[in-house]
């Protein structure tokens, strides 16, 4: 008996680095996984791959776009039509784009997949993982969040975008999110946290052109691999030790203090506001890339 047996899993994100890794792992322990990708080839081969990898035949898959609200919104329905009940929600998805692009919904694109996505998927399936309680969401945070804030006054990035900078602001939202949800799920059962896989060997960050994937690929000597970055991961998803931990920030199975602005109640709150009149009404694409 695995000791993921009889539990049910969804992860984004999930057809390269610590991502496949965990859906590899969670499979292993008996958990039926759902993967969630956007590229129908790939996506139906990891399944296939985590299928005879581990032997366990309960990995299914939901080819998506998750820069798109409505594509989120598929996702759980999609995944609602067929499972009542939802142990673990891991929201791993992440990207990083050099230029600012924007979504079909006139969001900018590192916000939307980030930040966004994850926001949106988590309330639209809050009542599958309270109906199955004890229950846990982990989302995929990163130490780029040090130094960042909430641009509320430019949310959209139209004034100014710069890549890494977009990306440390999506992870403050990632943490700020979790602490906020985790409020929220006070005495429901349900526990919400996040963490830092630290500098990870996987394909992120390679779709920014020839100098940006040079500077990757001078950074695998010391990057470490998928396997050890999902570490975490996988132990929040399904240690007992982590069953009871909510609204943390962790690194290397150990909780971390994140930067103060990452603790601040107020902005995690307002952030919350904010995303939810985003999802809720987004823009129409009619902006210059």
């Amino acid at each position: 008996m695995g000791e993921m047996d009889g539990k049910t899993v969804l992860i984004t994100g999930a057809t390269n680095g610590i991502g496949k890794v965990t859906a590899l792992e969670l499979a292993k322990k008996g958990a039926t996984v759902v993967i969630v990708g956007r590229n129908p080839a790939k996506t139906s081969e990891t399944v296939a791959e985590i299928k005879a990898q581990s032997g366990n035949p309960n990995v299914e898959s939901i080819v998506a776009d998750l820069s798109s609200m409505a594509e989120v919104r598929k996702v759980a329905d999609a995944f609602k039509a067929k499972h009542t009940r939802l142990d673990v929600l891991i929201n791993n998805a992440g990207a990083m784009y050099a230029r600012r692009q924007a979504t079909e919904d006139g969001i900018e694109l590192t916000w939307a997949v980030n930040h966004l996505a994850p926001f949106l998927l988590t309330t639209l399936l809050l009542d599958r993982l309270k109906e199955g309680a004890p229950a846990r969401i982990v989302t995929t945070a990163s130490a780029a969040h040090q130094g960042a804030r909430i641009p509320f006054e430019d949310l959209n990035a139209e004034r100014s975008y710069r890549g890494f900078e977009r990306y440390g602001q999506t992870k403050l939202a990632n943490i700020l999110f979790t602490r906020e949800l985790a409020r929220r799920l006070e005495g429901t059962g349900v526990s919400a946290t996040c963490f830092h896989p630290g500098l990870v060997a996987t394909g992120f960050n390679r779709n920014n052109g020839l100098l940006m994937d040079l500077g990757m690929t001078m950074l695998r000597p010391v990057a470490r691999s998928p396997e050890k970055g999902a570490e975490t991961l996988v132990w929040l998803a399904t240690s007992p030790e982590a069953a009871s931990v909510n609204g943390g920030y962790y690194f290397d199975k150990r909780y971390v203090l994140p930067s103060a602005e990452a603790q601040n109640m107020d902005t995690a709150r307002r952030l919350w506001e904010v995303s939810e009149a985003q999802c809720a009404s987004p823009r129409p694409k009619a902006e210059t890339q």
